[in-house]
């Protein structure tokens, strides 16, 4: 944390901190989850010196609530996997369905 940062700043950097390590972060990891969360939070609340036009818009970390996380990395986003519409393609008997990618399979089961 930065010099002359509120005790209500560390305290929320500890709490963050600590939750990133109990979802499994590595001690690095979770700090720089930590630090980028609370600087976000102290340049949108006008507490930063300098603040990147990125930290000043849009939600803040807390309210995003995850949004951004890994799950929307490569791939159609959102929804199942593969292998889970190719688990439901399986109960339903749809014909082909081991060769079909990931988009073939969710209009064979109508998702589309």
């Amino acid at each position: 944390m930065p010099a002359g940062s509120s005790s209500k700043r560390e305290r929320q950097y500890e709490h963050i901190k600590d939750s990133a390590e109990d979802r499994g972060a590595s001690k690095g990891r979770a700090k720089e989850i930590a630090a980028r969360t609370v600087n976000k939070e102290r340049a949108q609340s006008g507490e930063a010196k300098s603040a990147s036009r990125s930290s000043t818009k849009g939600k803040s970390p807390s309210r995003r609530g995850g949004e951004k996380s890994g799950s929307s990395r490569g791939g159609s986003g959102g929804g199942p996997t593969r292998e889970q519409l190719y688990q439901e393609a399986k109960k339903k008997g749809v014909e082909g369905r081991s060769t079909m990618n990931k988009d073939q399979l969710a209009k064979a089961l109508g998702r589309n």
